[in-house]
């Protein structure tokens, strides 16, 4: 199994900040969004994970690079241990990056993966982190283990506002634990038109029978971006596609105020921080 990590848009929710660093890289107090993910992969048992990034995003590459000066000079030390990634840690893990160089959409930019994503592969949006007891990805494969299905994260938010999501719409099959049967997606419904109240979260564990509807797509779209729903909606037409209920508590980065919450939260959950932190909100309360 291989892992897929979207990580070339532009980030302009937090402007002017994401100009000159990416938005991947904002800290959750001193580690990146984005090795959340990567750490969620390697503990799925992933260890081939390919990020797609653009020309702005060096520093991405930079991160997940080694820094032999600084290891040597704090190796022995208590600091050592947290200079080192998780994909880093564990030698068996490799990191490749692909530019997408012209931004044009989700459906392109996981095209970009075909050849080197040689079989099923799970697919990550850096802006949903998920933390809970078994890693999502790995929730992911198990989904797929037992259904041989591509298969999307799904949570549900009864009684509250879609129209920021791509909300699936079940099937006729009837639902086996936290399995759903799905025949398509509708991307951001207005209040009131919701086909159900199951929210696609950004992580899918995408078979290879993606990448030929991906090519047929993109030869007969006419705007200028093309999104992974169209093929998602067809593989859910064929019968090919469910949505696994996720255990854990969602975060979203993807916009300012999420990624001030997920802050709080994270720090509020660490035992190092909890005790000042809370005692510190308290006080500005």
């Amino acid at each position: 199994m291989k892992g897929m990590i979207l990580a070339g848009g532009y980030g302009t929710r937090f402007l002017p900040a994401s100009k000159t660093i990416p938005k991947e890289m904002f800290p959750l107090i001193d580690k990146p969004a984005i090795d959340f993910i990567v750490e969620e992969m390697v503990e799925s048992g992933i260890k081939d994970i390919l990020i797609v990034s653009s020309r702005r995003k060096k520093n991405l590459e930079d991160y997940f690079d080694r820094e032999i000066e600084l290891e040597e000079s704090l190796r022995g030390t208590d600091k050592y241990d947290k200079l080192m990634t998780a994909a880093q840690k564990d030698k068996d893990v490799k990191i490749h990056f692909i530019r997408q160089q012209e931004m044009r959409g989700t459906g392109h930019a996981v095209l970009l993966g075909k050849g080197y994503l040689d079989g099923p592969f799970v697919l990550a949006f850096p802006d949903d982190l998920v933390l809970g007891t078994v890693p999502l990805s790995q929730q992911l494969i198990n989904v797929y283990e037992s259904t041989g299905k591509s298969v999307l994260a799904v949570k549900g938010f009864p009684n509250e506002d879609l129209s920021r999501y791509g909300v699936i719409i079940p099937s006729e099959e009837k639902q086996k634990d936290n399995i759903i049967p799905v025949k398509g997606i509708v991307e951001k419904p207005q209040a009131g038109t919701e086909p159900s109240h199951f929210a696609s979260i950004g992580r899918y564990l995408l078979t290879s029978d993606v990448f030929p509807l991906l090519e047929e797509g993109i030869k007969n779209i006419e705007t200028k971006e093309f999104f992974l729903t169209d093929a998602l909606n067809l593989l859910g037409e064929s019968n090919k596609l469910v949505a696994c209920d996720f255990e854990g508590k969602r975060y979203d980065t993807g916009e300012p105020l999420g990624y001030l919450k997920t802050i709080t939260e994270y720090a509020l959950s660490r035992k190092d921080l909890k005790d000042s932190y809370l005692s510190f909100l308290r006080e500005l309360i």
